[in-house]
């Protein structure tokens, strides 16, 4: 995902020196969106200024790469296209073979599948690329396709799409958790917890309907995330695990394990891009799992000593009349 907020200030390696023509380079590659061939970089410092050289641009784009600033991509026509790569998560392209354009795309199934692979073969990763190339649908059926939305606006509607899946299936857990608890106090936690993701879940449901005010059309966009796995809620696969558990400390642990995955996932991808409105949503409902996670891990360490205090006598009987 492309950010314009992003200036030289930000992204220069510590200890680098200041370069006013460097830095003027910079700073305009980091305004574009989409992927630049040299010669367009430098076309478009020609039009701010006229006496910067074309190997002044070519040195500050090889500069860039080696610095992680800017990305080098080829998308087979002969030659190299460059991309940000600052605060910039690895992404995947779709490269049309008609017209040449390309289309971004994240999928956290894909990154976790090649994690995996370079892990069990203790390979260290560094620059990952994937590509598919064909024909886009404009190429492919002759309409004309509209101007792309930019990624930014895609990224905010498809993290606000998982964050509400998450509170959907956060809130049919908690309900279902709250109907088969015995114990009272876990029975409170989960009925509270309940009432906050349909809280936090009519929020977001008005979020959502604000941000499809600024484009009619954005809805019916193409997915920029391909989040497989968070589609239908990170809690989903979690509340039919409900129906097996044997005891109210098996669906407590059971609900950490969800807060936390959750969580993690949020936080994770949250910090990976640069400022926009997707990051706030995902950064956003981190810190609201953290409070969940936080709040029953008080409630686990609550049961445990309590269950610890328990007279050996009693702890027997209660095992006793559990296995009757």
């Amino acid at each position: 995902m492309h950010s314009s907020t992003a200036s030289v200030d930000r992204v220069r390696p510590v200890g680098t020196k200041r370069s006013n023509k460097r830095d003027f380079i910079v700073n305009v590659f980091l305004r574009q969106e989409g992927h630049l061939s040299a010669d367009d970089l430098v076309d478009l410092i020609r039009r701010e200024d006229h006496r910067i050289s074309r190997a002044t641009v070519y040195r500050t784009l090889q500069w860039m790469v080696q610095n992680g600033i800017a990305r080098k991509v080829d998308f087979g026509e002969g030659r190299f296209r460059f991309e940000h790569s600052y605060r910039h998560p690895r992404h995947f392209h779709l490269v049309c073979k008609s017209c040449g354009r390309s289309f971004e795309f994240l999928s956290s199934d894909i990154e976790s599948l090649m994690e995996e692979v370079a892990s069990v073969r203790r390979f260290e990763m560094g620059q990952t690329v994937l590509q598919i190339h064909g024909t886009c649908e404009a190429c492919r059926t002759g309409h004309p396709q509209g101007a792309e939305k930019t990624t930014e606006m895609l990224f905010a509607r498809d993290a606000l799409r998982i964050a509400i899946a998450t509170e959907r299936s956060g809130r049919d857990f908690y309900a279902r958790a709250a109907r088969m608890t015995k114990n009272t106090r876990a029975r409170t936690i989960f009925q509270r917890l309940s009432g906050e993701e349909v809280d936090h879940l009519n929020k977001l449901e008005s979020r959502y309907e604000e941000l499809l005010k600024q484009d009619a059309d954005l809805e019916s966009r193409p997915p920029f995330l391909f989040f497989k796995g968070a589609a239908n809620g990170l809690f989903s696969a979690a509340a039919s695990e409900l129906n097996k558990v044997s005891s109210d400390l098996d669906a407590l642990k059971i609900a950490i394990r969800c807060e936390r995955g959750s969580y993690q996932f949020f936080k994770k991808y949250g910090e990976r891009f640069e400022d926009s409105e997707g990051k706030r949503i995902f950064l956003e409902f981190a810190d609201e799992e953290r409070d969940h996670l936080n709040l029953l891990l008080g409630e686990l360490r609550a049961y445990t000593e309590k269950r610890g205090r328990r007279p050996a006598a009693s702890r027997g009987a209660h095992s006793a009349r559990a296995n009757a």
